[in-house]
């Protein structure tokens, strides 16, 4: 029973300490929309906050939370961002970040991998797969990832023949 007890010690001990935290020291988060039929891009900036333990080699165990000031939106016309700030779109006052935190992650193959995560914005949380690269050079690694939304889905603006409902998200974190 004592041998029993240690395999499984040294096995939760190795697993557990084989995971990699990483340290952001760059990200952006950017996005694109359709207004009026024209492709609008912008930035949510950098993120505010991120954990990510990742391995691919222990993938079952890794995880990735990160989170987003809305404040930081900018869509290069400050009318428009406090607009989009504001209470008919993110309500930046009464709900200021957006979270996104892992489920479960799963490798594709080489350095592409997929997530199932919670996505947060204004207290509404939706599961949402999201593809997603690892690179690593060196001692330094580039998490990529390229999703889309549906901005409604998270009473994220009202419904309009003017602005596009599906939302594409890129994210670059190093």
């Amino acid at each position: 029973m004592k041998k029993l007890f240690f395999i499984l010690f040294t096995i939760i001990t190795v697993t557990g300490f084989a995971q990699t935290r990483y340290t952001v020291t760059a990200s952006t988060v950017n996005y694109e929309i359709k207004n009026l039929g024209i492709k609008t891009r912008g930035t949510f900036g950098s993120l505010q906050h991120a954990d990510i333990n990742f391995d691919p080699q222990h993938i079952e165990s890794s995880s990735i939370q990160a989170v987003v000031d809305v404040n930081q939106f900018n869509s290069g016309n400050s009318l428009r961002d406090e607009h989009v700030k504001g209470a008919d779109f993110f309500d930046a006052d009464n709900y200021p970040v957006i979270t996104i935190k892992s489920v479960s992650l799963r490798s594709r193959s080489g350095n592409k991998f997929t997530g199932l995560f919670n996505l947060t914005i204004k207290n509404t949380t939706r599961k949402i797969e999201i593809p997603f690269t690892c690179t690593t050079t060196g001692n330094t690694s580039v998490f990529q990832a390229a999703f889309k939304i549906k901005r409604m889905d998270y009473g994220v603006g009202g419904s309009t023949l003017t602005l596009s409902n599906d939302v594409s998200i890129t994210v670059n974190i190093q």
